[in-house]
């Protein structure tokens, strides 16, 4: 799993971080499927919410990227799967960003229009509050409190697929964290991927994020909205990533590079040793096996 951050409230950046939130077995639910159109899952569960997902070797990206940052990754709970020719629906009553509270509702509906496009809408939210003590929010105090919606398109189709979406989270006045004014995050993805030969592709992200809040409000100096998005309060930035890939049988390389700028209110930033350098590029390289 992939988490950068300096902030405590979101997932830490080490293997040993992973495991403290989620155990050593992030996913593991059991499924029960009384036949092919209904199933329904039990456990820790995979999120609804977004288009890329928590485990690096399932994107076409090595890191993800700012939308991602707002999103839950792993839920207890359960999910009830629904399909009907071209439409599908899953519907999930869990404890949202791993709070132990399982007040949280999510959905997904998706609709094929041909084997080629697909149009999806989700949403997430709390139907009460999360309590505030050790053992309930274990990475997410504000995500648990908020809404997050979003709507997907999917075109595959040859060596091509792209996927653009739109994404929207709001978050209520929540007096005990400090948030004494409600405030909005949004933005927008561009997901594409192109294969040159049966070996060989490229991923390519660009993303837009605009950031509410306050700074100076709730948890830390850089404002609430940070602990979502490792952004400072009223900011907003974008980012493009590159991920050339070479794979052949189950044996896979890739390299990449990505930068990030945002503008911010003055004296704020998210990287460098200060934490208030305003952009950043970076390079990373990933190979392994998949089986």
């Amino acid at each position: 799993m992939q988490h950068y951050t300096s902030n405590a409230t979101v997932p830490p950046t080490t293997i040993q971080g992973n495991i403290n939130d989620f155990g050593a077995l992030p996913v593991a639910y059991l499924k029960i499927a009384p036949s092919s159109n209904y199933s329904v899952e039990i456990g820790k569960l995979p999120t609804l919410i977004g288009a890329e997902g928590g485990f690096t070797y399932q994107n076409i990206n090595i890191e993800r990227g700012l939308l991602w940052d707002m999103e839950p990754i792993i839920s207890r709970g359960i999910q009830f799967n629904g399909s009907a020719g071209p439409l599908s629906a899953s519907l999930a009553w869990t404890d949202g960003y791993y709070s132990n509270r399982y007040n949280v509702l999510s959905g997904l509906v998706s609709y094929a229009i041909n084997g080629s496009n697909t149009v999806s809408i989700y949403g997430q939210g709390s139907l009460g509050k999360s309590r505030l003590s050790s053992n309930d929010v274990a990475y997410s105090a504000l995500g648990n409190e908020s809404q997050i919606y979003g709507v997907e398109y999917e075109y595959s189709s040859g060596p091509w697929m792209i996927e653009p979406y739109v994404q929207y989270m709001h978050t209520p006045k929540a007096p005990l964290l400090g948030v004494t004014h409600e405030f909005n995050n949004y933005g927008a993805s561009l997901l594409a991927d192109y294969s040159f030969t049966n070996t060989i592709s490229l991923g390519a992200r660009a993303e837009y994020l605009v950031v509410g809040g306050k700074p100076g409000e709730g948890l830390n100096a850089s404002g609430v909205a940070s602990s979502l998005t490792d952004l400072p309060a009223d900011s907003h930035a974008w980012s493009i990533t590159l991920t050339p890939t070479y794979q052949s049988g189950g044996f896979f390389a890739r390299a990449e590079l990505s930068y990030v700028t945002a503008s911010a209110p003055a004296g704020l930033g998210f990287s460098g040793a200060n934490g208030t350098n305003t952009n950043q590029l970076r390079g990373m390289v990933e190979t392994g096996f998949m089986f």
